[in-house]
């Protein structure tokens, strides 16, 4: 391509309102507002923003923790919905391109949630549902995980764009394969992890591999975690003070902007609320390539290779798997029509 896409992007640093979903999309609803109003064009949230982050995994054991889940899953939010359509609606208002993490209730199967990461474009259509492919650690305790169909770069009014969440920008092979799929905007969405071991550093953590994708893809990273509040460490911790202690630890979230030299643009936000800006130019991409390249010239594919399974995986495909029919059978209509959406089958 010619022109290259020049934008402001901006990355929001928030805590939802904890288990309150209309409240949360309302507060996302205003957030889009204040950051376009500021002439982003690219708005990133944090993981699970709506409506928020089972602390209580880390901090309960199983039994103690699952009235916790089942409140979780009755306010997490169906895809297609109506709160969904909150969103859509403010990102054609503002015509933004919006990445959020929602926690996305299954429409197949009572009391299983997903970790997704819903990107909008600023028309109002969502261009893809990115459900987490391996929930981390205690996290497995409430969320199922996604598929490869969802793992995708998206030709988005900002350029080629993708999206992970959390732990998953960890996965070296889920980063290179959105690296070949063309990729030069990453949103990496996180939560704030004051609950990890003593000597775990997560505003650290998140820095090292926000610059480290930056580098290695020669691209731009927009990070966007969300912050603490008294309720979350209320319900997590109960009557236990050193819990509570530990959840107010400094340095557990951070949010910013890193450019294709692994550097941040604009400085970090750490531990508070806010919302970070930075002007991006997809022109910065090109010269570092000349150097490192490993989705180009500097790689051998005829050493190297990666299979990304891109098939979705249903709990039932309907149709038949007898004797092949002497003319084509058109198939059938897909039920469920929603990027990612690995509920869907066809129909007979």
């Amino acid at each position: 391509m010619e022109d290259f896409p020049r934008f402001t992007a901006a990355a929001v640093q928030a805590a939802p309102v904890y288990l309150d979903t209309a409240a949360t999309v309302a507060k996302a609803v205003a957030l889009i507002g204040e950051a376009a109003s500021n002439g982003a064009s690219l708005i990133a949230f944090p993981e699970v923003f709506v409506p928020g982050y089972p602390y209580w995994n880390w901090t309960m054991n199983p039994v103690q923790g699952s009235p916790w889940y089942e409140r979780l899953y009755r306010c997490a939010i169906d895809i297609p919905g109506p709160h969904l359509d909150a969103l859509r609606a403010a990102a054609a208002a503002t015509k933004t391109t919006v990445v959020i993490g929602v926690n996305e209730r299954s429409r197949h199967s009572l009391g299983l949630i997903y970790n997704s990461v819903v990107t909008i474009g600023p028309d109002g259509s969502v261009l893809n549902v990115h459900r987490k492919l391996v929930p981390t650690w205690a996290e497995k305790l409430t969320w199922g995980g996604g598929d490869g169909s969802t793992v995708r770069v998206l030709d988005s009014a900002v350029g080629p764009l993708g999206a992970l969440a959390c732990g998953e920008n960890t996965n070296t092979l889920a980063r290179f394969s959105l690296l070949a799929q063309g990729e030069l905007v990453h949103v990496a969405s996180y939560i704030s992890l004051p609950v990890a071991p003593a000597d775990y550093d997560m505003a650290q953590a998140i820095a090292v591999r926000s610059a480290a994708h930056a580098f290695e893809g020669k691209l731009f990273s927009v990070v966007a975690c969300s912050t603490i509040t008294d309720e979350m460490i209320e319900i997590a911790a109960g009557d236990d003070p050193e819990i509570a202690k530990a959840m107010r630890r400094p340095n557990s979230a951070l949010s910013g902007i890193f450019g294709p030299d692994g550097n941040p643009v604009v400085e970090p936000l750490i531990d508070e609320e806010g919302i970070v800006y930075a002007e991006i130019d997809l022109a910065r991409c090109i010269q570092p390539k000349q150097m490192h390249d490993i989705i180009g010239a500097y790689n051998r594919f005829d050493v190297f290779q990666l299979h990304h399974d891109t098939t979705p995986r249903r709990p039932v495909v309907f149709g038949s798997r007898g004797p092949v029919a002497e003319e084509p059978v058109a198939p059938g209509p897909v039920i469920g029509p929603w990027p990612g959406d690995g509920d869907a089958v066809r129909a007979g």
